[in-house]
């Protein structure tokens, strides 16, 4: 649903009546996101296509093969961000013979794209001069951002293009969540990129949709469960599922989910006394 960037369909549904269960906030046993994850695992390795096309001369950018050739160094890649998004695309770009560095505020997760990539990609923690100095000189920086059912933080700013290279590429996976450069705003696949100061902007929203097929079976495979258990106990299943718990965006004319609460300066009343209600 994304309501967290999008206040005038949160108020549309408030204003419905209906109970409305967001995909990007269902949870698993292990915290994660299972019903974001696939369209985050198909957005990620797009990106890099996405940011691969952009880079060529005659789509306004600096003229480079993404991995380089023998005796050419390849094109620097700066992933914002080591979730599912981040991993996937940098697992694109280095299968691709990029230079890549993940760029993440969890130590934890770092160090397990360490051992992912068994040395191939660079990582660092994430803090305002790491994002400078890797941004500017980067050719191409994937915001692959996430706080689950929250607007994405602006990690670069306006004033960051430019120090960047002139033709460089940047691709905002995080674009449905009100993106993560100041200079973002939602773009179409006919019409997917634009430039600001001479950086090109990749802002496509519901990146996915450019591979339908591949997007409805990967989505249909994590959501089939959920599915059947709202199909068979209806408005129980949220009760008795705190995965589905979780999910739930709207209900009785009011927000549920505390993060979309917060982005939207809305209240949020205690899940139960909905439910109960």
């Amino acid at each position: 649903m994304h309501l967290a960037a999008d206040l005038q369909q949160a108020k549309g549904l408030l204003a419905s009546g209906c109970t409305a269960i967001a995909y990007e906030t269902v949870t698993d046993a292990k915290g994660g996101l299972p019903l974001l994850a696939p369209m985050s695992e198909v957005a990620g390795r797009l990106s890099i296509e996405a940011a691969a096309f952009s880079l060529k001369s005659y789509a306004g950018g600096r003229g480079l093969l993404l991995g380089g050739v023998p005796g050419v160094v390849p094109a620097r890649v700066v992933v914002l961000g080591g979730g599912v998004v981040g991993t996937h695309a940098a697992r694109m770009a280095v299968g691709l013979g990029a230079e890549v560095t993940i760029l993440d505020r969890s130590l934890p997760r770092l160090r397990e794209l360490d051992e992912l990539f068994e040395g191939r990609v660079r990582t660092r923690f994430s803090t305002s001069e790491a994002i400078e100095q890797e941004v500017f000189a980067a050719d191409v920086v994937i915001g692959a951002v996430l706080i689950p059912g929250a607007s994405a933080p602006k990690l670069v700013t306006r004033k960051m293009l430019t120090s960047m290279q002139r033709g460089s590429v940047i691709v905002d996976v995080a674009i449905d969540q009100g993106g993560c450069f100041e200079t973002s705003h939602a773009t179409t696949h006919a019409h997917p990129t634009y430039v600001v100061d001479g950086i090109i902007h990749y802002c496509v929203a519901n990146m996915p949709g450019a591979v339908p097929l591949t997007s409805s079976q990967a989505l249909n495979n994590a959501t089939l469960p959920f599915g059947l258990a709202i199909a068979g106990h209806g408005l129980e299943a949220v009760t008795q599922n705190p995965h589905l718990r979780v999910g739930l965006n709207v209900h009785r004319g009011r927000i549920t989910n505390r993060a979309v609460a917060g982005s939207l300066g809305l209240s949020c009343p205690p899940i139960e006394d909905l439910i109960a209600a």
